[in-house]
This record gives structure tokens, C-alpha cells and sequence, in this order.
């Protein structure tokens, strides 16, 4: 034994290293999760396949072996779920009965719980914002145009709480998507309004309600 060298560094050094196996699909889940956290916080050029494998501590060829291509991981991380929960949310809107739900709660029902998908998958809606720099086979590898649909569903869903209430507009397409893009802009950029301590779900769930009724729904035409 060399001078210096403990019996048990000399064992350990001496023992094979054991990989430990991942559970099936385990990768998947991890890349998925972190595709979703740094397409939160920067968009989607900037984002590298590299930077997602090394936070899901997974290699960048399961990546490409799992998905494909980046834009394939930004659809499923981000756009598969933003879809299904517009077509969730367009199912629960068909069983609302007007008599029967308040204006009040008809319009926060609607703030609420897009202004969460949108914090949720905040990264999206920055995306959107930059997607014209996006080739149009990416863009639409990405599901650009998936999410665009699924925006004009919720701004469907605006129009007609608007015609349940009987509000008119010689425009009511522009309130619709009025309505749906000042919730995203304040889901996505909350942090740069308020910086580190913006206020409360509630009171950003709050005023953005009372907008939408005072601001769209309560005017003349």
C-alpha cells in the first residue's frame, strides 16, 4: 500500500462504480420538467437542447431520442397542456347556465383560471411574442399554430360571456382577444411590473376582473 493511502480510500477506490437505473420513462418526466422550467424563465431561441438535458441531468441524446428536435419538446412541455386545458375549459363553459351564475363570478371563473395556465406556462406566452423570428417549419414543429387556434377559442369564450350579458360592440372580436391578452401580459410580466414582490394571486385576479366588467362589458357599444 503506498505511503499516505488509507485502507478504505485504496477499497473504495478499487470498487466499479454502479450506474443507477432510472425507472422507465423517468427521463422523459425529468426533460419534460425541465423543458418547462427554463422555457419559463427565457424563450425559446435562447434556450438550448444542451441547458434542458444538463438540468434534467439526463444526456442531450435521450433528448433528441425521446422528442426528436427542441420544437418537439416546447409542443409537448408546453403546448399539449395549454391546449387541453383551453378544450377542458371551452367543455366546462358550455355547462355554464347564465340565470344561474352571476356576472361577477361568470367573469373571474374566466380570469382565474386562465391568469394561472398563463403563470404556469408563462414561457408560452413569451414565445408568442417572438415567434415571428421562428422559421415557419419550426414554428409549426413548435405548435405555434396550435396555440394560436386555441387563443381564438378563448377569445370565442370572452365574446359570448360578453352576448350572455347582452353587451354590445361594433368590434366584439378585438374586446374578446383585448380581454385574453391583458391577462397573459400580466401573468408573463408580473415580475417585471412589480419585481420580486408583485401582490397577491387574489389581487391580481381581482383587478384584472374588474376591468374586464367595467372596462369591456359596462360601456355603451
Amino acid at each position: 500500500m503506498p505511503v499516505g493511502t488509507s485502507p478504505a480510500l485504496t477499497a473504495a477506490t478499487r470498487s466499479p462504480v454502479r450506474s443507477t437505473r432510472r425507472p422507465r420513462g423517468e427521463p422523459r418526466r425529468l426533460l419534460l420538467e425541465a423543458a418547462r422550467q427554463l422555457f419559463a424563465r427565457q424563450d425559446y431561441r435562447s434556450t438550448t437542447t444542451r441547458e434542458i438535458a444538463d438540468l434534467a441531468q439526463v444526456s442531450e441524446h435521450l433528448l433528441f431520442r425521446h422528442f426528436g428536435s427542441k420544437a418537439a419538446l416546447f409542443r409537448e412541455a408546453l403546448v399539449v397542456p395549454f391546449i387541453t386545458f383551453v378544450e377542458e375549459f371551452g367543455r366546462t363553459w358550455q355547462t355554464v347556465v347564465p340565470g344561474e351564475t352571476s356576472e361577477d363570478e361568470l367573469a373571474r371563473q374566466f380570469v382565474e383560471r386562465l391568469y394561472d395556465v398563463f403563470v404556469e406556462h408563462q414561457g408560452l406566452v413569451v414565445t408568442l411574442l417572438t415567434s415571428e423570428a421562428l422559421s415557419e417549419e419550426e414554428a409549426a414543429e413548435a405548435g405555434i399554430d396550435d396555440v394560436r387556434r386555441a387563443l381564438g377559442i378563448l377569445g370565442r369564450i370572452s365574446s359570448e360571456g360578453m352576448e350572455i350579458r347582452g353587451t354590445r360592440s361594433t368590434r366584439p372580436d378585438l374586446a374578446a382577444h383585448s380581454t385574453v391578452a391583458m391577462i397573459a401580459g400580466m401573468a408573463a410580466l408580473r415580475s417585471t411590473y412589480f419585481g420580486t414582490r408583485p401582490p397577491s394571486r387574489e389581487a391580481i385576479v381581482d383587478e384584472l376582473t374588474q376591468a374586464i366588467l367595467h372596462g369591456f362589458l359596462h360601456r355603451d357599444g
